[in-house]
């Protein structure tokens, strides 16, 4: 048996969206099947043992799940065409990978300073004068667990802070960087949370404080500044690779715009009627209707 499209999931809150992938989906005459928790291991016997295909697989549950993993080796290894295919994720996600390509792409980053992880090299050596041209107070954020903020410090003033921060991702390398003030114009931030839905390019206004996506359409705030968003997030798209994702930009007082947050390939797709801080819902149904698209156009 096959089915059109599979995504898998493991947060609670990934719910709501998946149920509106299967309704979006069905009405499009196209074909779900939902994996969780409960399911996966049958699901991957099934899979293993060539009863149940996939043509399409959303991963929103191996990044967390490691029994999800051997399900992610098998549809790799099959026809099935993963949406965020995994050899493209890692090098794409990590900062600390990733900030040279970007840098060599023509994308203009804030002061950086990439620290190797604890696990590898114990002590580092920057000093007080390193943290002066950053200036203070400074961004501490790890180079690859870092989804919805986990992990990054806003105000950090001292070396004792970032090997603090270290020893909470022993494993991972971080990012001590320029801390970016963006004007604001008419009451909204120049913070753009720009996602990149299978070529389609979505800037929206975010506050980086409040965690919460404003109505408003950027285009009728910062009209000026969406033709340089879309330019960088097709220099982002030809490193990334990726079919979807999210990027973060501020615009400063100087009127230079920074990338913020690099490559985010798992995004936050809560409905805004149902969470506060969640998406405004037409964006998440913009996204689901594109991916209905891909999948229908690349189709075997």
């Amino acid at each position: 048996m096959k089915f059109d499209l599979a995504i898998s999931y493991t947060w609670i809150y990934d719910i709501e969206f998946t149920q509106l992938v299967e309704k979006m989906f069905q009405e499009n005459g196209l074909s779900t099947f939902v994996i969780n928790r409960k399911n996966i291991d049958e699901i991957t016997d099934y899979v293993r043992n060539d009863k149940l295909r996939f043509g399409f697989y959303i991963d929103r549950a191996s990044d967390e799940d490691e029994n999800f993993l051997e399900l992610a080796r098998l549809l790799t290894n099959s026809n099935c065409r993963i949406i965020n295919e995994y050899h493209k994720v890692d090098p794409a996600v990590d900062k600390s990978r990733v900030q040279e390509k970007l840098i060599n792409a023509g994308l203009k980053i804030p002061k950086t300073i990439i620290i190797p992880p604890l696990d590898k090299v114990e002590n580092i050596s920057i000093g007080e004068e390193d943290l002066q041209q950053i200036g203070i107070p400074f961004i501490i954020k790890p180079a690859y667990y870092s989804g919805g903020g986990e992990g990054v410090i806003k105000n950090a003033t001292s070396v004792e802070d970032i090997n603090l921060a270290r020893k909470t991702l022993r494993d991972d390398s971080y990012l001590v960087q320029q801390k970016i003030y963006p004007i604001t114009r008419k009451g909204s931030k120049a913070w753009f949370r720009v996602l990149w839905f299978f070529g389609k390019i979505i800037p929206l206004l975010w506050d980086d404080e409040t965690l919460l996506y404003s109505e408003i359409d950027a285009k009728n705030i910062f009209p000026e500044v969406i033709p340089q968003i879309e330019i960088a997030m097709q220099k982002i798209n030809a490193v990334a690779g990726l079919d979807y994702f999210s990027s973060e930009f501020a615009l400063d007082k100087n009127d230079e715009l920074f990338l913020i947050d690099y490559v985010n390939d798992q995004c936050d797709m809560r409905l805004k009627s149902l969470h506060v801080d969640g998406v405004p819902d037409k964006i998440v149904k913009l996204f689901i209707s594109e991916m209905i698209n891909f999948v229908k156009h690349n189709q075997k």
